[in-house]
């Protein structure tokens, strides 16, 4: 669902940042041989993701759903010098596509590929994060939201994509359509709880800011 005519859209592209070189290949390639390529961050988006990952400065930076390494390198863009990224997704065949893409960039050696269930994953990385973001199956927002809070620095910065989910949210719910009703719930929890203030921003197909109190 686009929220903002086409021509519009490009117009905001055309007058933010220009793609890197390396993103462009990458965005490319996924077209080419990857199935669902709309789920990759892409150009305007991931200029958001690099510019508040530039103002957050981060140290340590957690990912949950990497699909192509897109939206990782976008967030490796503003990790300080001794940074490192975690990146988790269930995928075992796009492992190698990511690493390609990874190892061509100047943060190849920060960036640590997770292969798994990030609700296992998540508990035996031992060390507080700066930036977090979530992109992975919406049935389980809330379980990674309430994992990640206690091991956010307190100033630290969640961001949750899909929260609009093509306009759903709106709509009366499909009783079978498990994932608008989480997202529908999540949002509210955002918006409610003491941990966090947050904004919602109508950035593609939904984007939460949520700073850590």
């Amino acid at each position: 669902m686009h929220f903002l005519s086409e021509d519009l859209e490009n117009y905001i592209e055309q007058h933010s940042e220009n793609e890197p070189e390396l993103l462009a290949q990458l965005n490319k390639e996924t077209y080419q041989k990857v199935l669902l390529p709309r789920m990759l961050s892409g150009h305007f988006q991931g200029r958001v993701l690099s510019m508040l990952s530039k103002l957050i400065q981060p140290k340590n930076i957690l990912e949950i759903g990497t699909y192509t390494g897109y939206s990782a390198l976008c967030l490796c863009e503003g990790m300080k010098e001794n940074g490192v990224l975690h990146t988790i997704d269930i995928k075992e065949e796009l492992v190698d596509f990511q690493r390609k893409y990874f190892d061509k960039s100047p943060w190849s050696n920060q960036i640590v590929q997770h292969l798994g269930d990030a609700l296992n994953i998540i508990p035996n990385i031992d060390i507080k994060f700066d930036l977090v973001f979530i992109d992975a199956d919406k049935e389980n927002y809330i379980n990674y939201f309430n994992m990640i809070v206690p091991k956010m620095n307190i100033g630290g910065v969640i961001l949750s994509d899909n929260v609009l989910w093509s306009g759903k949210v709106l709509e009366e719910v499909n009783p079978n359509d498990t994932s608008t009703a989480i997202l529908i719930e999540y949002n509210l929890l955002l918006k409610n709880d003491s941990r966090v203030e947050t904004v919602l921003l109508p950035i593609r197909d939904g984007l939460t800011i949520s700073r850590v109190l």
